[in-house]
């Protein structure tokens, strides 16, 4: 099957609604969400609406647990914790209860699809180091790759290196290793481009495809403002940072 893999989408309108008629065009067979559908930008409610309008599969984000109450958001940093306050404040009831009910994980036999890491939704994986302590979980999932967001930036990670993408470039995951994979973010990337940034699995030819879409990066910035959300939060969008 081909899957698109979307994660944290952080309430970007603009950003989401330009990836998603590239993802129509590729006839994948399904969309995953791997979490944080709102937080830092001005569009919660309305992102909210198209991954429940179209039936993505979407596993629950730190900032996603935070706004439906799940968790509070006091050890956030002052800017992120702003946000999510204003986030709880602006959404709808009905949405709200909706990330109540995502689930930690989502696990499709052919990969494990979680937030942060397996257990663990606020942890960030950076780095092999980072990965080696979730090795044993994955094999009692019966899975031998893990997609995971969290971080913003693409990544991959096996258990022979560190790999690297180029924009738009695909690579051939294979068989008989452990992979865990990031397809970046739609809504806020922080790897220096400020493009959304999104994914395809091919669980069938074992290749990962990464995408990156422009969008009217001024016109999300500019949303943040108009709101009163923190005004780093447009600056760092226009910077992809």
């Amino acid at each position: 099957m081909k899957y698109a893999v979307i994660s944290d989408i952080h309430a970007n309108l603009e950003a989401f609604n330009a990836i998603l008629p590239e993802i129509d065009k590729a006839g994948v067979d399904e969309v995953i969400c791997l979490g944080d559908v709102v937080g830092y930008n001005a569009n919660p409610n309305e992102c909210c609406a198209i991954i429940r309008e179209r039936g993505i599969r979407t596993v629950l984000g730190n900032h996603d647990s935070v706004a439906c109450g799940i968790d509070e958001p006091w050890s956030f940093n002052s800017i992120a914790l702003e946000a999510a306050l204003w986030t709880r404040a602006h959404m709808s009831p009905d949405n709200l209860a909706w990330l109540k009910g995502l689930t930690d994980e989502l696990n499709l036999g052919a990969f494990l699809a979680v937030h942060g890491a397996p257990t663990d939704r606020n942890k960030y994986l950076f780095e092999w180091e980072d990965i080696l302590p979730y090795r044993a979980l994955l094999e009692e999932r019966n899975c031998t790759l893990c997609l995971m967001g969290h971080t913003h930036s693409t990544a991959i990670f096996s258990s022979d290196g560190v790999y690297t993408v180029d924009d738009d470039a695909k690579f051939a995951y294979g068989e008989g290793k452990l992979f865990f994979i990031n397809p970046g973010s739609v809504g806020q990337p922080r790897d220096s481009n400020p493009q959304a940034a999104f994914g395809y699995i091919d669980t069938e030819a074992k290749i990962f495809e990464q995408v990156r879409v422009s969008y009217p990066v001024e016109k999300a910035a500019q949303k943040i403002i108009e709101a009163g959300l923190p005004k780093f939060l447009a600056e760092r969008l226009m910077l992809g940072r």
